[in-house]
């Protein structure tokens, strides 16, 4: 298949790529804005081959768009290209709404067009749309989970513009008959992620001796999904769910903020022995910080949807997971100092300007 993939220079969008140039022979082709999370450094060289292109273009661009669909004619899209940091969204949400909303009108009417183009010369064509586990809102203090089925309630800025998108996706499948397939996944962690998210925060900051700011007290829970299970969801949904079909991904992994990053600090505790001289732990390092507007105390997806209908299930558990994630990060450095060495200093966001 041509699989054309927006946002493949982000994180999860990357991890796809990685995953399919190593594991099938299909074409594909990367559009990404290359905005200040967007690190082409997180598809290495040694697995480019003659089936990667990529293409530098703003997904509102329908006319750049047209030119793309025309030129490399997909069989299937991932819609990844999203601003994700929740704490972003709080400080600049116009880049939110631009991005996450136009940008997904921008794409569902350059599919619709295309589409339209191909469809009677029977060239199969699906639109899939990857979004969060966030637009289903605040599960609260409850026992319940996240379904297909449960009501959208979004939090922030980052989420309304994720649910937006959601129903603008299926809109355009009911209104036009668009194929698409939309997933809602949980917290994604693992390697290349940016080091704005959480868990590479904290490995980041603690490797360097800094303080390791925890909102609130820590006890928002958090479902955790190991990227590369994600991906491998993504493509079996693709390739084998029915079109208008809604899965939820998740990890089966629910955690508190503070127990992750207490599970942090154990393995650095292991793996690094020559601590700062002002501590024995990396424990030690944990600041709680005012909480951020409007935080979310749980989410967790129900998966069994996907694990019935598909057989996908994830492979890892959180403890091998972080296992990886931490090893990589040490392993890692000149990719972390060539990320942190940009426009994204660490700084904490989330405060509107005036």
């Amino acid at each position: 298949m041509n699989i054309l993939i927006t946002g493949g220079a982000g994180f999860i969008g990357s991890a796809l790529i990685r995953w399919l140039l190593t594991n099938t022979k299909h074409k594909i082709i990367n559009i990404d804005k290359l905005t200040y999370a967007g690190n082409l450094d997180s598809i290495p060289n040694n697995i480019i081959n003659e089936n990667y292109h990529f293409e530098r273009v703003d997904i509102v661009d329908q006319k750049a768009l047209s030119r793309i669909f025309s030129y490399y004619q997909p069989d299937l899209v991932f819609h990844l290209a999203a601003e994700s940091h929740v704490d972003k969204s709080l400080t600049n949400p116009d880049a939110f709404i631009e991005t996450n909303i136009n940008g997904t009108y921008s794409m569902l009417l350059t599919s619709y067009k295309y589409w339209k183009s191909v469809r009677s010369s029977n060239k199969s064509f699906l639109f899939h749309h990857v979004s969060t586990d966030e637009v289903f809102g605040d599960l609260g203090s409850t026992n319940e989970m996240f379904t297909e089925d449960s009501k959208y309630d979004p939090s922030s800025p980052y989420s309304a513009s994720k649910a937006s998108s959601d129903h603008l996706v299926s809109a355009w499948g009911r209104s036009f008959d668009l194929p698409y397939v939309m997933t809602n996944c949980s917290n994604n962690y693992g390697p290349y992620q940016f080091p704005e998210k959480l868990i590479p925060h904290m490995i980041i900051n603690a490797t360097k001796g800094e303080k390791l700011p925890i909102y609130g007290n820590g006890t928002q829970i958090r479902d955790w999904l190991y990227v590369e299970d994600h991906v491998e969801a993504l493509y079996k949904v693709a390739t084998s769910a029915k079109a208008f079909s809604h899965y939820n991904i998740g990890g089966w992994n629910e955690m508190k903020n503070i127990d992750v990053v207490n599970m942090i600090c154990s393995e650095l505790d292991l793996l690094i022995p020559d601590k700062p001289k002002h501590i024995s732990s990396f424990k030690e390092l944990i600041d709680f910080v005012d909480d951020r507007p409007g935080h979310d105390k749980r989410y967790a997806i129900d998966a069994t949807k996907i694990n019935n209908d598909i057989g996908w299930k994830p492979r890892e558990n959180f403890e091998s997971g972080i296992k990886k994630t931490v090893n990589w990060y040490l392993k890692s450095s000149d990719w972390v100092e060539r990320v942190i060495s940009g426009e994204y200093k660490l700084k904490r966001q989330g405060i509107l300007s005036e």
